[in-house]
C-alpha cells in the first residue's frame, strides 16, 4: 500500500489506508450510478422528478386528472374517492411498464374538486383487497369522527405567493440551530399551528440570535406522540398543524427574518401501518421495504427501506426535491443515519475499530442512496445544509464525494449531550474531570464539521430530563423568583450557562438547542397518550416563564442571547478549532483560545481566585465580552466587566491576571 493516495479522505487520515480499495469502490459505484442516471434521464435533477409524474395531477389542459402509482406486484388498482362516490369499478387503473399503473379521470364526467378525499383500492396477487392512501399524495387528513386517514385533492385556486426571493443561506455563517416541534410550541393545551409558530415563535428565536430553524414532524404521521418519526405520507405536510400554504407562510416568514429552515427528514424508516402508510402497499410484503425480518427495525417497530431498489431510491430522491422546491426548504437533518448505514443499525455495536466501517455489516446500498441524496440537494441548492444523525463516526460522512466521502456538511455530536447527562447523573461536581471534558468536546474527525449541542429533543423526553431539570429538579417550581436565594438554583443556573457556553465554544462548527431549553424549560416533553389521559400538559412550551422579568428563566434566556452574539460577531465557529492554553486540575480551571477570543472556565465548587494568573498567546489589553456571573443573567456580579486587563511580560511569555470566581465563565477579547 503506498504511503500517499490521490484520495484526500485517506490523505487526512492514514489509518484509512488499508481500506482504500473499499473507499474507491464506493466512489466508483456512485460515479457509475450517476452516469447511468444521466444516460437515461439527462441528469440527477430530472431523475428526481417522479413526484411530478406519479400521484394525482391535473392535466395541463384541465380536461381531467391523471393518477399513477408504482405497484409492481399488485393484481389490480382502482382510484376511489368523493369524486366517484367511492366506486371501485369506476376508475380501474391500467398496468403500464415497470410496474406503473395509471388512469385518467375526465373532468366532464367526474369533476374532481379541491378538498375532495381519495384513496386507491389495491388487490394483491392472492385477491385480497385493501383501501390505501396514494404513495405520492400531497395532503392527508384525518376524519374527526372515525379517525380514518385519507388522501385529499389539494389544488387551491390561489397559489401561495412567496416573498423570500432575496433570501440566501449564508454559507460563511455557522448554523445556530433552533430545533422545534410546531405542535408543542404554543403554551395553550392544544396542537399548535404553522401560522401561530410563524407569528409568535419566530420573532423570539430571531431576537435570541438563531439563524437556522430545524422543523420536526413535518411529514404526515398517524400518531402524534411519535414526534413525527413514524412517517406515513412522505409528500404530505402534516395537516394537524395547518395547510401546505400555512407551512409555506411559516418558511417564508423565517426567510424574511434571515433564518434558514432545515427539515428533520425521516428516510431511515417508515411507519408499519398499512392503512395509512406504504407497508405492503402492493401486497408483496416488500416493494418499498426489505421483506421479512430485514424489513423491520426491532427497536423502532417500523419498516426499513430497501435502498437497493432503484424505484425506492427514486421515490426518496424525488421526495428531497419536492421539499426543496415546493416549500423552499434550505436543507435536511437526516434522522437515523446510523440505522441506514449498517444492517445491525448500530444496536449493541461498539465502533472501536475501523474494520466495522467497512465489513459485511455495512449497507452499501444505503451509502449509495445517501451519496445521491447529498449530490442532489447540493446540486439543486448549493448552500443547502445537510446534517447527519450518526453515532458511529463513519469516516468521510461529512466529506465531499470528490474527497471520497458521502457528502454531508455536518454530523451531530451525539456523544456530547450523553456525556453531560452522565456527568450530572453519576458524578459529584468536585469530581468533574477537565481533561475528560476537553476530550469529549474536541474529539471529532479532522475536516468533518460537527453540530455541537448540550441537549436536544432526546434529552427532553419523558424517561430523561433536560439539563435544567437534572441540575435543579423540583426546586424550579418554588425558587425561580429573582429575589429568591437558593443554593440548588444558584448551582443550577451557573452550571447551565457554563455547560452551554463551553459546548458552543469547543464542541463543533455549529450549535443546536431544543425549543425552550435556551431558558431552562422546567419540564419534560410528553405527548398526549393513553398513559397520561391524553393530556397536553407536557406537550407545550411555557413562554410566560421567560416573559416574566421576575423569574430567573428570563435571566437564562438573556445569557443565551449574549452567548449567541459571539459566533455571529466574531465567527467563532468558522475560525478553526480551539487551542488549550491552561488546564488547572487543582482549581478546576480551563483556559483556551478560539477565533482570537479567550475563554476562562472555573468549575470549582468553592475556589474563587482573586489574582488568577494565566498564559495568553498575545500581549496587550483585554476586555470582558461575556461573564456568566453578570447580574443580568442570574450571576452574583463578582467580576467588573468594565475595566481592562493588561498582560505582564514573563520569561515564559505574556501572562494575564484576573479575578476568577468559582462556577463562572468569562470570555475576553484583546483590544490592543
Amino acid at each position: 500500500m503506498p504511503t500517499t493516495t490521490p484520495l484526500p479522505l485517506v490523505q487526512s487520515d492514514m489509518y484509512l489506508e488499508p481500506y482504500l480499495p473499499q473507499l474507491l469502490k464506493r466512489q466508483q459505484r456512485f460515479k457509475e450510478e450517476v452516469h447511468k442516471i444521466e444516460q437515461s434521464n439527462g441528469n440527477l435533477e430530472t431523475y428526481a422528478t417522479w413526484h411530478e409524474y406519479l400521484g394525482v395531477h391535473q392535466a395541463d389542459d384541465t380536461s381531467g386528472w391523471w393518477y399513477r402509482e408504482w405497484a409492481p406486484a399488485a393484481q389490480s388498482l382502482a382510484f376511489i374517492g368523493d369524486f366517484n362516490n367511492w366506486d371501485r369499478s369506476a376508475h380501474v387503473l391500467t398496468k403500464k411498464e415497470n410496474g406503473i399503473w395509471e388512469v385518467f379521470v375526465p373532468a366532464d364526467a367526474y369533476p374532481i374538486q379541491h378538498g375532495q378525499r381519495c384513496k386507491v383500492h389495491v388487490v394483491d396477487q392472492q385477491g385480497k383487497g385493501q383501501d390505501r392512501i396514494p404513495a405520492y399524495i400531497r395532503r392527508v387528513v384525518q376524519d374527526p369522527e372515525t379517525y380514518d386517514f385519507a388522501g385529499q385533492i389539494w389544488r387551491p385556486q390561489e397559489e401561495f405567493s412567496w416573498t423570500d426571493g432575496s433570501f440566501q443561506i449564508n454559507a460563511q455563517s455557522a448554523p445556530l440551530i433552533y430545533e422545534c416541534h410546531v405542535g408543542m410550541a404554543t403554551e395553550e393545551y392544544k396542537v399548535g399551528s404553522y401560522r401561530e409558530f410563524a407569528d409568535l415563535v419566530l420573532p423570539r428565536l430571531s431576537e435570541t440570535g438563531y439563524n437556522c430553524l430545524q422543523l420536526m414532524a413535518l411529514a404526515e404521521h398517524p400518531y402524534y406522540g411519535s414526534f413525527g418519526y413514524h412517517v406515513s405520507n412522505f409528500f404530505a405536510p402534516s395537516s394537524r398543524f395547518g395547510t401546505p400554504e400555512d407551512l409555506k407562510y411559516l418558511i417564508n416568514a423565517a426567510h424574511k427574518l434571515g433564518i434558514a429552515v432545515v427539515m428533520d427528514l425521516i428516510h431511515a424508516h417508515a411507519v408499519k401501518n398499512e392503512a395509512e402508510g406504504l407497508a405492503n402497499f402492493d401486497g408483496s410484503g416488500g416493494q418499498y421495504f426489505h421483506e421479512g425480518k430485514r424489513g423491520h427495525h426491532p427497536g423502532w417497530d417500523s419498516k426499513l427501506f430497501n435502498y437497493g431498489t432503484e424505484e425506492v431510491r427514486r421515490f426518496l430522491l424525488s421526495n428531497l426535491r419536492y421539499w426543496l422546491e415546493e416549500f423552499h426548504i434550505d436543507g435536511f437533518r437526516f434522522d437515523g443515519v446510523t440505522s441506514m448505514l449498517y444492517h445491525h443499525h448500530g444496536e449493541g455495536v461498539s465502533f472501536d475499530h475501523y474494520d466495522k466501517y467497512f465489513d459485511a455489516g455495512v449497507d452499501q446500498d444505503a451509502i449509495l442512496y445517501l451519496q445521491l441524496a447529498t449530490q442532489l440537494s447540493h446540486s439543486l441548492k448549493p448552500a443547502s445544509i445537510l446534517i447527519a444523525e450518526d453515532m458511529s463516526g463513519m469516516p468521510g460522512l461529512c466529506r465531499t464525494h470528490e474527497e471520497g466521502g458521502i457528502g454531508f456538511d455536518y454530523r451531530l455530536a451525539m456523544g456530547i449531550p450523553d456525556y453531560w447527562i452522565k456527568t450530572l447523573k453519576h458524578k459529584r461536581d468536585e469530581d468533574w474531570n477537565l481533561h475528560e471534558i476537553w476530550h469529549e468536546l474536541t474529539n471529532r474527525r479532522l475536516q468533518e464539521k460537527t453540530v455541537a449541542y448540550a441537549e436536544s429533543h432526546d434529552q427532553s423526553l419523558v424517561g430523561d430530563k433536560t439539563l435544567a431539570f437534572w441540575l435543579m429538579d423540583k426546586e424550579m417550581y418554588f425558587h425561580m423568583h429573582v429575589q429568591d436565594k437558593n443554593a440548588v438554583i444558584d448551582r443550577g443556573m451557573a452550571l447551565h450557562k457554563m455547560i452551554r457556553l463551553i459546548t458552543l465554544a469547543l464542541g463543533g462548527e455549529a450549535f443546536l438547542t431544543f425549543i425552550g431549553n435556551e431558558f431552562g424549560h422546567p419540564e419534560w416533553v410528553d405527548f398526549p397518550r393513553e398513559g397520561n389521559n391524553w393530556s397536553y400538559q407536557y406537550a407545550r412550551r411555557q413562554w410566560s416563564l421567560v416573559d416574566n422579568k421576575e423569574l430567573k428563566y428570563r435571566q437564562l434566556w438573556q445569557f443565551e442571547k449574549e452567548m449567541l452574539a459571539l459566533p455571529k460577531e466574531y465567527n467563532l465557529l468558522t475560525h478553526g478549532p480551539a487551542h488549550m492554553l491552561h488546564l488547572d486540575t487543582t482549581n478546576n480551571v480551563l483556559v483556551f483560545e478560539r477565533a482570537d477570543l479567550l475563554f476562562l472556565f472555573n468549575f470549582h465548587t468553592k475556589n474563587s481566585i482573586p489574582d488568577y494568573i494565566l498564559p495568553v498567546n498575545h500581549a496587550g489589553s483585554y476586555q470582558i465580552l461575556l461573564s456568566s456571573d453578570a447580574p443580568e443573567t442570574g450571576g452574583h456580579d463578582r467580576v467588573d466587566t468594565t475595566i481592562s486587563y493588561f498582560t505582564q511580560p514573563t520569561k515564559y511569555g505574556p501572562r494575564l491576571s484576573i479575578y476568577l470566581p468559582n462556577r463562572t465563565a468569562l470570555v475576553l477579547k484583546r483590544v490592543d
